[in-house]
């Protein structure tokens, strides 16, 4: 497994950015894809994005595209989440997570939240209205 921290998140109004970040350590970093979840009070945790282990495919939920950008950067072992546009409906914790599979997946296994099997520990995400 790899050991995952995320950092960034804070409170932030309606309309302001944000910019994640993950460092990970323990397992070859750019071997595996990595995705971001987020979980609202009350709410069961859900997809937000995903990137492919070499960084040239990326994965949105619906509820997020256009307005977020996921990267990453494997000299670093650091993967990105930069929020635009936030709004009231994005304040949960994010959870970075590195995906279980090897190298390719497919676009269902990259949006899946059983498909992982490291998680940080999370970062609160706020956006007042």
């Amino acid at each position: 497994q790899v050991q995952l921290v995320e950092s960034g998140g804070g409170l932030v109004q309606a309309g302001g950015s944000l910019r994640l970040s993950c460092a990970a350590s323990g397992r070859t970093f750019s071997s595996y894809a990595m995705g971001w979840f987020r979980q609202g009070p009350g709410k069961e945790r859900e997809f937000v994005a995903a990137i492919s282990w070499g960084g040239g495919r990326a994965y949105y939920a619906d509820s997020v595209k256009v307005r977020f950008t996921i990267s990453r950067d494997n000299v670093k072992n650091t993967v990105y989440l930069q929020m635009n546009r936030l709004k009231p409906e994005d304040t949960a914790v994010y959870y970075c997570a590195a995906h279980r599979k090897r190298l390719g997946v497919t676009t269902a296994e990259a949006m899946g939240v059983r498909e992982y099997d490291s998680w940080g520990q999370g970062t609160q995400v706020t956006v007042s209205s």
